[in-house]
């Protein structure tokens, strides 16, 4: 109700996409001026958009994707106003990150909103290296195209997480699917589901979040065995001795071997 008092009483709707918007307008009957503004036009509406609020204008500005504004232009706009001093207030609406939170039956007290990973296979292992030892429920924007790849790269370097594909949430085909890494991996595999993913990533167990960060038992084996032997052997054979993923403790290694200045 209170979207729909501000659509009707605003100076102007601001839409990435305004076919989309002027439907929702068309079946709630409000009629206000609505302009496009996207990326290609961003760089010419957006001071057109801050003048007319610098003379008092209200706009309501949509966002096509949901709450908040991942990946849309309107973000920009939002920040400049702000710089400006313009008064922004947020009217929330649709929000598949927390939809998918809410339903995926993960932990909610702590998650980490990673949003889209690079589309690259090697930067977005890295990217998904970089959060292995985070022990907060993960949320990531997926498109279907590499929804497969991603879940496959998922599996490999978080190892058997309980996760949720959740595809058209808040929208009329809305689905999801939970299970480990490797079964959805599995069920996904070679396929290109339609509509937008949302990918929740259950947390890090508790020895691998602190074997990220520092375990002392770990370290000072690894301190030891990088004296005599290269990194992939000495966290191998720590892995072997301490009984948790090679993957982790490599980079453990890999940190201390940094910090400490040690070839390998």
């Amino acid at each position: 109700m209170r979207a729909l008092n501000v659509l009707s009483r605003c100076d102007a709707i601001i839409a990435e996409d305004t076919r989309v918007t002027s439907r929702i307008l068309a079946i709630h009957e409000i009629r206000r001026p609505l302009h496009s503004y996207n990326e290609n036009n961003a760089p010419r509406m957006r001071p057109k958009l801050l003048k007319m609020l610098h003379e008092g204008a209200s706009l309501a500005l949509v966002s096509d994707a949901g709450t908040p504004l991942v990946s849309d232009p309107g973000h920009k706009l939002v920040r400049d106003a702000a710089r400006d001093g313009i008064a922004v207030h947020a009217i929330p609406g649709p929000s598949a990150a927390l939809a998918a939170l809410s339903s995926a039956g993960l932990p909610t007290d702590r998650f980490l909103f990673v949003g889209f990973l690079p589309p690259k296979r090697a930067e977005r292992r890295s990217a998904l290296e970089e959060l292995t030892s985070i022990r907060a429920t993960l949320i990531f924007f997926e498109g279907p195209t590499r929804l497969s790849k991603t879940l496959a790269d998922m599996a490999e370097i978080f190892g058997e997480r309980e996760a949720a594909v959740m595809r058209e949430l808040t929208k009329l085909h809305e689905e999801g699917r939970r299970g480990t890494l490797s079964e959805l991996s599995a069920a996904y595999d070679g396929t290109s589901p339609k509509g937008e993913i949302t990918l929740i990533v259950g947390p890090a167990p508790k020895q691998e979040a602190e074997i990220g960060t520092q375990n002392p038992k770990i370290d000072q084996l690894l301190t030891q065995a990088l004296d005599h032997m290269p990194v992939a052997a000495a966290a191998a054979l720590v892995a072997q001795a301490a009984g948790v993923r090679k993957r982790i403790v490599y980079a453990r290694a890999l940190a201390l071997k940094g910090k400490n200045g040690k070839a390998g």
